[in-house]
């Protein structure tokens, strides 16, 4: 591709929405915030979305970043996003969700899990708090797997094969996703306590070991159906996730 230099225009436009959050390995790139209307269960909801690059190259020279996308192939890697509700970094009380991107939940709808309705649900969730930010993790698809191993993991489960075992039975750990990312843009945005929702206690201690200051959690259990019900099980009886209904003190 070729390599047009920007107008000094576009580069003061493009400058004042970045931010830079330097990391052990590189630096992680913030574009953002951008007004973005959400059709929510019918109704018009503004949320403001980010988007985040990692990358080695540490520089707040932003026109090498902007040089490099054209030849980067980014549309053939996730970048993972959050969409933020409300007075985000000053309310005295915000929720949060950590989202595993779900290509066969999120998109297509499927029911073979509860990822569908636990992204749209969160949303909800966090526009009736008043405030609060959706994190959507796109290196997380199949909890870290990827969804092409996915895909096949699918056919194990279509054979008798439970989640957990259709991962390690690929070779893979029963869940590999990483939260350093998410964590360092959340606490770029926010430095007062957070509410997660979530059913796993992995991601609530990941949020506590990295130092954010945690009020409590916010269970996120439904759209349970004769299609996912051994999923959730499994989620529960192998992988550790609370019951609902079962609420420990956080």
């Amino acid at each position: 591709m070729l390599h047009a230099k920007l107008e000094p225009k576009v580069l003061d436009i493009l400058k004042d929405k970045i931010q830079l959050i330097e990391t052990d390995e590189g630096a992680i790139y913030l574009v953002g915030p951008i007004k973005l209307p959400v059709n929510l269960y019918g109704e018009t909801v503004i949320f403001h979305w980010y988007c985040w690059l990692n990358r080695c190259q540490v520089t707040e020279n932003y026109q090498d970043i902007i040089d490099q996308l054209s030849s980067a192939n980014l549309a053939e890697y996730q970048q993972s996003s959050v969409l933020v509700y409300g007075d985000f970094k000053e309310a005295d009380d915000a929720l949060i969700r950590m989202h595993s991107i779900c290509h066969t939940g999120d998109i297509f709808g499927s029911k073979r899990c509860d990822c569908g309705y636990q992204l749209k649900q969160s949303m909800q969730n966090i526009v009736d708090h008043g405030t609060g930010a959706l994190f959507y993790l796109a290196n997380h698809e199949g909890r870290g797997i990827g969804l092409f191993s996915k895909a096949m993991a699918y056919v194990l489960q279509e054979n008798g094969y439970d989640t957990v075992e259709a991962n390690e039975s690929l070779g893979f750990v029963d869940d590999s996703r990483n939260y350093d990312d998410a964590i360092r843009v959340l606490k770029t945005l926010r430095t007062k306590p957070v509410k997660l929702m979530t059913n796993n206690p992995k991601k609530l201690e990941a949020m506590k070991n990295a130092g954010l200051p945690v009020s409590g959690r916010e269970p996120l259990w439904g759209d349970q159906s004769e299609f996912n019900e051994k999923y959730l099980q499994t989620k529960i009886q192998r992988s550790g996730h609370i019951e609902e209904g079962n609420q420990p003190n956080d």
